[in-house]
């Protein structure tokens, strides 16, 4: 082990990030199945350390909104603009509460308070009922994904970039709500649940900037519904000391030696963060795990010796882990 690598590992044992988790669970009483658009007035919606804006018109036919907005919603048959709720009719793990974005260009998710200038682990992203639907179905304005053969490459993509000091970053974090490409027709999906995406590549950040494409478009834009949910948005709140403890008193790794995947058990039963680095110091993955066991997918790591950190309830501990 290279004296860099050391120096690395003594560090963060005792100095690791603090996180906030934004779940919108603060605008849980507005009961079941209802929404915040912007229709009261309010034109910020913010929750842990981030801030979304929204805004909304009223017309003489009828009222708009765009930007973010909250909801509630738990209808999964619905497919019509008005059904904010997403396909599988809850938040993340089952949650009250959740955002919701409607644009096809630039929606900013500001991080506010000590996450700002930092970087955010990532969030859990869902598709809505009337995107589903119609992805699915099509209607008299978008088509069915696929064709009427199925064989028609379409896609539904969000992408991820950030600011940092007013610039727009040109790197991406790309997650696909529907995917129809594979050549093989029994690899088409639509995601209907809630699914996390990993934005640590993305690194130091002041706002994100969510953006939707289709490969559906018509004379004004997009035609597939220009919505998407979010949940669960762990941001990083800067360095602050940690107690460090020996990794059996934290968490266990079996197998080990590992081949495809390891089980990595929680001892703390509390959120933890996990982050496996190479022996040059280099990050090669990072999740947050919501339960007490996790199965961690290493197919892509090149046969070595990697260090698995773990943090959880302000203790971090770790233990060398060998792809075989």
């Amino acid at each position: 082990m290279n004296k860099f690598f050391t120096l690395i590992f003594t560090f963060s044992a005792i100095l690791s990030f603090a996180q906030t988790t934004s779940d919108f669970e603060e605008y849980a009483s507005i009961g079941v199945d209802s929404f915040l658009n912007g229709s009261d007035g309010t034109n910020l919606f913010t929750s842990g350390n981030i801030s979304l804006d929204n805004q909304f018109t009223s017309f003489t036919w009828g009222d708009s909104w765009s930007g973010w907005a909250i909801s509630s919603g738990t209808n999964v048959d619905s497919v019509n603009f008005a059904n904010l709720s997403t396909i599988n009719g809850t938040g993340y793990n089952g949650s009250n509460t959740y955002g919701v974005s409607f644009t096809s260009d630039q929606n900013i998710m500001h991080l506010d308070n000590d996450a700002a200038g930092e970087v955010v682990s990532g969030m859990y992203v869902n598709n809505l009922t009337v995107a589903h639907g119609i992805i699915q179905d099509g209607n008299q304005f978008a088509k069915k994904f696929g064709g009427a053969t199925g064989d028609d490459e379409d896609y539904f993509l969000l992408t991820v970039k950030k600011y940092l000091g007013g610039t727009l970053s040109s790197e991406s974090v790309e997650f696909y709500l529907a995917d129809y490409r594979a050549s093989d027709n029994s690899l088409d999906y639509i995601v209907t649940e809630w699914t996390w995406i990993d934005l640590t590549s993305l690194g130091q950040a002041d706002s994100l900037a969510f953006s939707l494409s289709s490969t559906d478009n018509g004379n004004y834009g997009m035609n597939t519904p220009a919505y998407f949910a979010i949940d669960n948005v762990v941001t990083s709140d800067g360095v602050v000391a940690v107690e460090n403890v020996e990794a059996k008193s934290l968490f266990k790794v079996y197998p080990n030696p590992a081949n495809e995947f390891f089980v990595l058990k929680n001892l703390e039963n509390e959120n933890a963060e996990i982050s496996i680095f190479d022996m040059t110091g280099r990050l090669v993955y990072n999740n947050i795990l919501t339960g007490t066991q996790n199965e961690i997918n290493i197919q892509n790591l090149a046969k070595g010796t990697y260090m698995v950190k773990v943090l959880s309830n302000e203790k971090v501990a770790s233990q060398l882990l060998i792809k075989q």
